[in-house]
This record gives structure tokens, C-alpha cells and sequence, in this order.
């Protein structure tokens, strides 16, 4: 069995919605104040406590602070094992010392356990959560199989959506006796050793012009009320940003426009590499660190856009569940080396959009073909 999460809208009503802010608030106040407690030990020479010991200390905390007891108790916990788990990637290096969440910039979801059918699905239109009851929901028809746990977030737009993880068993699909390479670029996202090229078709540039218009506006919006503010402090009279409609909206049109963004990308990604794990049983895949490729300014806005890493994530469950083999490869030389032959040409420049050996006298390959072919036959050679 393979756990599968669920995305789905909420409809919450106005008491929903109010158990919903104070569960995300809760779960940022236990998490600071353990990660408060954590320090305090570490500089009187205590040990660690693992999640288990944070879990116990919760009960201790609900009776100095009654108020924790509206939360619902497993995002508690969760808050916990999050921080641990944080922890643990600090320990190995991997992670910076984790840091408290800010009230202004909260974590804005939490995640319940399923624990004696708390969390179900009543009908086509309305799931049981802990602590909510019934909230209306789109998408539930999808649901299928035990619910392990859920996910509930305010996005930044205002609207509220749930991720049901859930126990899915995927039927494994038919086995084809084909193998690819994938040469990942930026003009074209990705190129394959068949000389398939999948378009890049930029979403992120096609909305910039739109969106940079919402972010000056909410920024001018947003100046101009600190300036009302401190005149009314002044005044003697508190105010705050919530309290200006025009700089909430301009916030939630810049948060829809990087949400209609993201969908756009999510979806494009999705049907490909769906139709990659339909026809190929082997997909080799170049890991590329795309870490120390941002740090080039020159092309940092259009490898961010095309979201590679995402590729390699959805690539890596989807051959997990459906029985065909991922393989990543050491992308070095792959664009310098002739596939034919074997030898390296050396480096060449990015205007040169053709591959021509010198030693084998192969012409007129293109060049991202070429590193492709180059990238599946390194996974062939070491199998």
C-alpha cells in the first residue's frame, strides 16, 4: 500500500473558519515554546528531548495554559514532531538551527491524525474534521481507501483547502521495453534521447507584467497606511494593516496571480510525467544541483520557472508507484561528449545548437538530443 494526498477545496462557515485560525495559532504557540524550552536546556547542559518528551510536556503546558485545550490535540503534536524532525536535520547538517515562527508571518496549516474515524467523509459534498464537524468540500468523490491523517490550510488568497492522505494501492501499468533519456534546458523543459522536446511555455513570465503592476500597487497601498497608522498613533488611536480593505485586496491579488502560476506549472508537469511512466519502463534523469545553478543571475528567473526539482519529485513517486525504474546520472560532460563515439569535444558555446564530432565525423545532431543520449547510455553503462 502507497499513501496518496488528496487536494480539495473547503467552504468553511464563519465558526469553521474562526477553529481553523485558532488551530494554526495554537500549533505555532506549542512549537515556539518548545523549541524556547529546547535552547533553555542546551545552555544549562540538559539533553535533547525527543518528540515523545515534547508530547508529554503538552499535557503539562494545557495546565499552565487552559486556552490550548480549543485546539484540536494531534496538530499539537504534529507541531512537535515538525520541530524534531527539524532537529534531526540540523544534527546530520543539513538544515540551519531551527528558528521561531513569527506571529506577523505565521504557518498558516496544520495537520490532524485520524484517530477512531475523526476524519471522514460523510457525503459527495461534506467531510467530518476534528474539531470543525462538517465542512462543505469539493472533490470528495476522489477520495478512496483509509484516510490516514489531513492537512488543513489558509492559503494567502483567503480561501481554505484540505489534503486527505489517504492508503492507495496503484495498479502497476504494462510493461513497453523502452528506455529514455531526459536532457533537462530552458528554452525547452525538457529533451528526450527520441527527440521529443517538451515546450517551456514560461508561466511565470506570462503573468510578470500583471502581477508587477498588484505588487506596486500594494506596496504604494501599503505606505501610504503606515503613514495613516503612525498619524494615529499619534492620535491615540491603534490601527493595523488588516484594517485597510485596498491593501488586503492588492495582497490577495498578488497571492492569486502566484497561485494561478503555480497551478498552470503543477498541471503541465503533471500530464508529462504521466505520459513519461505510461511509455518508458527506465526514465534517466541528469541530477542537476539546481542550488549552485541559481546563483548564475543571468539565467537564475528562468531555471526557477521551469521547476525542475518538481520534475524529479513527481518522476520519482510516480515510478513508485506504477513499477517502472528512475535512474539519476552525474550530468557532467553529458553535452561534451559525441554519443556515437564516446569522445569528449570539449566545451562548447551556448549559441552552438548542433552537435559535430571531430573524430567520428558525426554532424548535424542537436546538441540537447546529443546530452541526452549521452545520459541514458551512462545509466545503461552502470547497470
Amino acid at each position: 500500500m502507497k499513501l496518496k494526498g488528496i487536494k480539495m477545496k473547503l467552504l468553511p462557515n464563519q465558526a469553521q473558519k474562526d477553529q481553523i485560525d485558532i488551530n494554526i495559532q495554537l500549533r505555532r504557540f506549542i512549537k515556539n515554546k518548545m523549541l524556547d524550552m529546547q535552547q533553555a536546556r542546551y545552555k544549562n547542559g540538559g539533553q535533547y528531548v525527543n518528540k515523545f518528551g515534547m508530547n508529554y510536556l503538552i499535557k503539562v503546558l494545557k495546565l499552565e495554559f487552559p486556552f490550548l485545550k480549543q485546539a484540536e490535540s494531534t496538530c499539537l503534536e504534529y507541531a512537535c514532531a515538525d520541530l524534531d524532525q527539524a532537529y534531526q536535520r540540523f544534527f546530520t547538517g543539513q538544515n540551519k538551527h531551527p528558528n521561531f515562527e513569527s506571529r506577523k508571518r505565521p504557518h498558516n496549516s496544520y495537520k490532524s491524525k485520524c484517530i477512531n474515524q475523526n476524519i471522514q467523509v460523510a457525503d459527495n459534498h461534506y467531510i467530518k474534521l476534528p474539531k470543525l464537524g462538517l465542512v462543505r468540500a469539493y472533490g470528495l468523490e476522489r477520495i478512496r481507501g483509509q484516510i490516514k491523517n489531513a492537512v488543513i490550510r489558509k492559503e494567502p488568497t483567503g480561501a481554505y483547502s484540505a489534503t486527505i492522505q489517504v492508503e492507495h494501492e496503484p495498479v502497476l501499468l504494462p510493461k513497453t521495453n523502452k528506455e529514455v533519456g531526459i536532457d533537462l534546458g530552458i528554452t525547452h523543459l525538457a529533451i528526450q534521447s527520441d527527440g521529443f522536446k517538451l515546450e517551456n511555455k514560461n508561466f511565470e513570465r506570462s503573468l510578470a507584467k500583471k502581477r508587477r503592476s498588484w505588487e506596486r500597487k500594494l506596496a504604494h497601498r501599503r505606505t501610504q497606511a503606515l503613514i495613516k497608522i503612525k498619524e494615529a498613533e499619534t492620535a491615540g488611536v491603534e490601527l493595523d494593516l488588516s484594517e485597510f480593505k485596498n491593501v488586503q485586496k492588492a495582497k490577495q491579488m498578488v497571492a492569486k496571480l502566484n497561485r494561478k502560476i503555480a497551478n498552470q506549472r503543477e498541471y503541465h508537469l503533471q500530464k508529462y510525467t504521466t505520459d513519461l511512466v505510461r511509455h518508458f519502463d527506465l526514465i534517466v534523469l541528469e541530477d542537476l544541483k539546481t542550488k549552485n545553478l541559481l546563483q548564475n543571475h543571468h539565467l537564475s528567473r528562468s531555471i526557477a520557472d521551469a521547476a525542475w526539482v518538481k520534475i524529479k519529485s513527481m518522476l520519482a513517486y510516480k515510478c513508485d508507484w506504477y513499477g517502472k525504474e528512475l535512474v539519476l546520472v552525474n550530468p557532467a560532460y553529458t553535452s561534451q561528449i559525441c554519443s556515437h563515439c564516446g569522445e569528449n569535444t570539449g566545451k562548447k558555446p551556448l549559441r552552438i545548437r548542433t552537435f559535430a564530432c571531430p573524430h567520428c565525423h558525426t554532424k548535424n545532431i542537436d546538441r540537447d538530443v546529443n546530452a541526452a543520449i549521452n545520459i541514458l547510455n551512462k545509466a545503461l553503462a552502470e547497470r
